[in-house]
């Protein structure tokens, strides 16, 4: 098992929601979260006044999937997501040991 980490534009989200149902994944985890890169924030410019944002928005999506489907997750997410543009993101993949699906009981690939 596989645990998928992306960290993507926030407007990209449903399009790779999209594009992961369609390769047969069940569900994800979406949580929005502030960062940086190489691209080290940018300077926007409030009431005539300059700003420094150093932390940017982002989406981090999340998903669990069996050993085999972890190339497909990671296509499909590196197509959907992007831009072209500095700042389209990054993934991670993790060796998942033990999953528990806490109604039922169910353990590893079965609780996926």
């Amino acid at each position: 098992m596989k645990l998928v980490m992306a960290v993507i534009k926030p407007f990209k989200l449903d399009e790779v929601r999209d594009a992961l149902t369609s390769i047969g994944v069940d569900g994800l985890t979406a949580t929005e979260v502030k960062g940086y890169g190489r691209q080290k924030g940018h300077t926007e410019i409030y009431r005539g006044a300059e700003y420094a944002i150093s932390f940017l928005p982002k989406i981090k999506i999340e998903v669990a999937v069996k050993e085999d489907l972890a190339e497909r997750v990671v296509e499909a997410i590196a197509g959907a997501a992007k831009t072209g543009q500095i700042g389209d993101g990054k993934i991670f993949v993790f060796d998942l040991m033990n999953v528990v699906r806490i109604r039922t009981g169910e353990t590893d690939a079965d609780a996926l």
